[in-house]
């Protein structure tokens, strides 16, 4: 019984073989696969099935053992996946979600020992400079570092944030830059919360989980008090931690969403 099903699977080969050679010389671009199975009964039966030239090889072979085949399904196959949809696949994966954490800190205590200065150009005080060595430490053993800065480009908050950077590894690591916008805009009334949206969900990348903005009263207190839905005080070197109600995918949702008031961190007194 052996020796008639293993005849009757070589003249199955005998014919693929012969229709293969003649698909082959119809289509150059391309070759053929031979798969088999078999079914529950035992009969064996063979597909032949187009793949592309280049990710494929031919299966066939001279000799083929009847008692290779099983009664459960076995088969040979060749796949070609195409390397662009798989790429095109992952690039349109959707981000995951997570919470968004929003830091919203003052500049240290600046100096006015020299008057000649414009507000814009006057430096920390010791006192500023300890606050900003403080309060970095504070949050990074909190695990509140930023992996984007957006600091206004006064020299009060650039100095708070250089020796934030000394302080702690971490903020030296994130991106920083630096807005004239986050200077001006705090000193209109009702403009910095809605300022500090755009500008957070036009730069944040959706992989940063925590961005710190660094700018100055009135408005950096307006903005904590109208994201936390609660009056908030930020007195110099204050750091208002703000996370989102629920994971998002991106910075436009949390927003959107709104954000409640973790706490607001103080640096220790000189």
């Amino acid at each position: 019984m052996d020796v008639l099903r293993g005849n009757a699977v070589s003249q199955h080969i005998s014919v693929i073989s012969s229709t293969s050679a003649q698909a082959s010389a119809k289509l150059p671009q391309s070759k053929l696969s031979i798969s088999h199975s078999s079914s529950l009964h035992g009969s064996s039966f063979f597909a032949l099935q187009r793949i592309p030239f280049a990710q494929s090889t031919l299966l066939a072979s001279s000799h083929f053992e009847p008692s290779s085949i099983k009664s459960t399904h076995s088969s040979v196959t060749c796949s070609a996946s195409s390397p662009s949809s798989s790429t095109s696949s992952s690039s349109r994966k959707t981000p995951s979600a997570k919470t968004r954490r929003l830091i919203l800190l003052r500049h240290a205590k600046s100096s006015w020992d020299d008057p000649s200065l414009i507000d814009h150009d006057r430096p920390l005080s010791s006192r500023g400079k300890h606050g900003a060595k403080s309060i970095a430490k504070k949050l990074a053993r909190l695990g509140w570092t930023p992996s984007l800065i957006l600091c206004s480009d006064a020299t009060r908050t650039r100095e708070t944030l250089d020796i934030m950077r000394e302080a702690e590894d971490g903020f030296a690591e994130a991106e920083a830059r630096f807005l004239g916008s986050f200077y001006s805009v705090a000193a209109m009334d009702g403009q910095t919360a809605r300022h500090l949206h755009e500008t957070v969900v036009r730069l944040a990348p959706e992989f940063a989980d925590t961005v710190m903005c660094m700018g100055h009263n009135r408005g950096w207190e307006e903005a904590a008090s109208e994201f936390a839905g609660e009056w908030v005080e930020l007195k110099t070197a204050n750091a208002a931690l703000l996370e989102s109600k629920r994971p998002h995918a991106d910075w436009g949702t949390a927003f959107g969403d709104g954000w409640e008031l973790v706490k607001v961190l103080k640096p220790d007194e000189k």
